[in-house]
């Protein structure tokens, strides 16, 4: 009888049962068929601004075919930009995807993650996605441009999640120095991604609403992908003050003003600020009135949303101000960062309008200098100084607070959020270095920590992060109406004609004979003082004629040869004599 046990009644050597031969038989091996390996689902990001520098923040993210970008800030220029009016990040890499983006969202109204978007928009008309106040100032913006009633604005509030392609994106209120900042937990297959956004833990916001660390932690338990998260205090140890602490010193100060009018810098994007100074200035008596174009914007978006109470009748004209007693007066202004057309620079050096200030004036300058304008503050405030004006500024009391993080509360958001990757973000080389090093101090390994440069797209999935390729990302210049139609090599220029200024070289010729007709008159400006000089611009002159009479021929000339030849032995001559390089700017004419 067969053995049930085996297969085609075959006994447990392996031998059949039936008839007289014994036949072995050997089992074929088992063949497992390999299943193909499967894809990791991955995330890609893109950063076009924001990283190896203050400002200009944008960030985009892509899954498969859906992009969606975070932020579109401006920077403003430092002196080796002389004549740009501002930097905004080069959108290549957005329009060559235009097709595949599904919207911006913005952060919180700071002019570094807002003030790129009407530009942006001029290229790629895409949804903007944004908090109540932040659209407010997103508005002035677009009408400034003649674009708001082409875009379209979306008001999101915290725990909001909205649906982009693939993304699905929750924003979660944090505190800042503006209100109505959130930061974004980011999901898609590949993972969850929290960006902070600028940030600070403050346990007393001016606005009442604390950071809600419940709903990062929320994301923490479930499991975070990566963490991007803000590094512009990462140096600083310990916490960032409460905003409110800003509040008590203003009650200290306008005491100590007495009978002097009181004039308050602060960055014109600080409604808390702002609010803080009008509550004081109503309990002490005093009226209000604020200078600056910005300024004036923000307090009248801020009073129209209600994010800023002014009381009835205590705002007035800057026209009005003569009509006051110093000792009844407030001024808000801008020009905390020492900025050349600030109204607070103008009055310093005596050339404000409305405002002249005397020794009967107070002023206090409720900012810290952002990293690089140190020297202007400087100077605006030793000038402010030669009036006999009594300035309070930096350190003197507690007259400024951060919207950042410090090192304690960068620490707790990793903490809470346990993010598997880190990436450092918002801030200059040495923000990320450092904040590099507090996530190393959390357990994060450090092959898991990815400092970024602007123009740099990564790669993660669940294991890995890892850098792509570098995108198009850069600078572009601002300049009056000019977007980009100035470059290297008109900045150059620009710094040549700053430090040694130009000659100009004038001739003209008569195109039958070959002779000058006038000329070569030789102009100087920003070089030396003519009418002192009047030997060596001879010698030029001098030198302008022999190139001109050896090179020119009135039957055949090569104008650039000759122009070059004037550029460099003008050259040549006024380095040995001043041991300087001013531009020189050959007109050669014919008639």
């Amino acid at each position: 009888m067969p053995n049930k046990n085996m297969p085609n009644g075959r006994n447990t050597y392996g031998k059949r049962n039936s008839g007289k031969r014994y036949v072995t038989y050997r089992k074929a091996p088992y063949k497992k068929i390999a299943k193909p390996p499967q894809a990791k689902e991955s995330v890609r990001i893109a950063f076009l601004g924001g990283m190896n520098e203050i400002g200009k923040n944008m960030t985009l993210y892509q899954y498969k075919e859906d992009i969606f970008i975070v932020d579109c800030g401006l920077a403003f220029p430092n002196s080796d930009l002389p004549g740009v009016d501002l930097v905004i990040p080069d959108f290549t890499y957005v329009e060559n995807n235009a097709d595949k983006i599904r919207g911006i969202i913005v952060t919180h109204g700071h002019e570094d993650h807002i003030g790129g978007i009407a530009y942006l928009l001029k290229r790629v008309n895409i949804p903007i996605y944004a908090t109540k106040l932040t659209i407010g100032l997103i508005k002035g913006k677009l009408e400034e441009h003649g674009l708001l009633g082409k875009a379209k604005l979306v008001e999101i509030k915290p725990r909001d999640n909205i649906t982009l392609g693939e993304f699905n994106i929750e924003m979660i209120h944090v505190n800042h120095s503006i209100p109505d900042a959130v930061g974004l937990a980011i999901r898609c297959p590949a993972g969850v991604i929290i960006q902070t956004g600028d940030f600070k833990i403050d346990t007393t916001p001016v606005d009442g609403d604390m950071i809600d660390l419940t709903r990062f932690s929320d994301y923490g338990k479930k499991g975070v992908l990566a963490l991007l998260s803000d590094s512009t205090n990462a140096e600083r140890p310990g916490y960032t003050l409460s905003e409110k602490s800003v509040g008590d010193s203003f009650e200290t100060l306008f005491r100590k003003a007495k009978n002097r009018r009181i004039v308050v810098a602060t960055f014109a994007s600080n409604i808390h600020r702002v609010q803080q100074i009008i509550d004081v200035a109503e309990s002490r008596g005093r009226k209000v009135a604020v200078l600056g174009r910005s300024l004036e914007n923000l307090v009248n978006v801020g009073s129209e949303l209600g994010y800023l109470n002014v009381p009835q009748g205590i705002l007035i004209d800057i026209n009005m101000i003569r009509n006051y007693p110093d000792d009844k007066l407030v001024l808000i202004t801008t020009g905390s960062q020492g900025e050349p057309m600030s109204a607070l620079t103008k009055m310093a050096y005596g050339e404000h309008k409305k405002v002249n200030l005397t020794p009967n004036d107070y002023v206090i300058i409720s900012a810290t200098p952002i990293p690089g304008n140190e020297k202007m503050v400087g100077n605006v405030v030793n000038e402010l100084m030669k009036r006999g004006v009594e300035v309070i500024y930096e350190k003197m009391y507690e007259v400024h607070v951060s919207g950042h993080a410090c090192q304690e509360e960068l620490k707790l958001m990793m903490g809470i959020v346990k993010p598997k990757f880190f990436i450092p973000a918002h801030g200059e080389q040495k923000h990320l270095q450092k904040h590099a090093d507090l996530a190393r101090a959390m357990g994060i390994d450090n092959e898991n920590i990815y400092i970024a440069d602007n123009g740099d797209l990564v790669e993660l999935t669940q294991d890995s992060i890892k850098y792509v390729k570098t995108v198009e990302s850069g600078e572009i210049y601002v300049d009056g109406i000019g977007v980009g139609d100035v470059g290297n090599i008109v900045i150059n220029d620009r710094k040549k004609l700053s430090k040694d200024g130009i000659i100009i070289v004038v001739a003209t010729f008569d195109s039958a004979t070959g002779y000058a007709v006038s000329g070569p008159d030789i102009v100087s400006r920003g070089f030396v003082y003519v009418k002192e000089n009047e030997k060596l611009m001879g010698e030029a002159r001098d030198v302008a004629l022999a190139v001109i009479e050896e090179c020119y021929d009135g039957k055949y000339h090569d104008w650039n040869f000759i122009k070059t030849k004037l550029r460099d032995e003008l050259s040549k001559l006024m380095y040995e004599r001043t041991k300087r390089s001013p531009m020189i700017l050959p007109i050669l004419m014919e008639i």
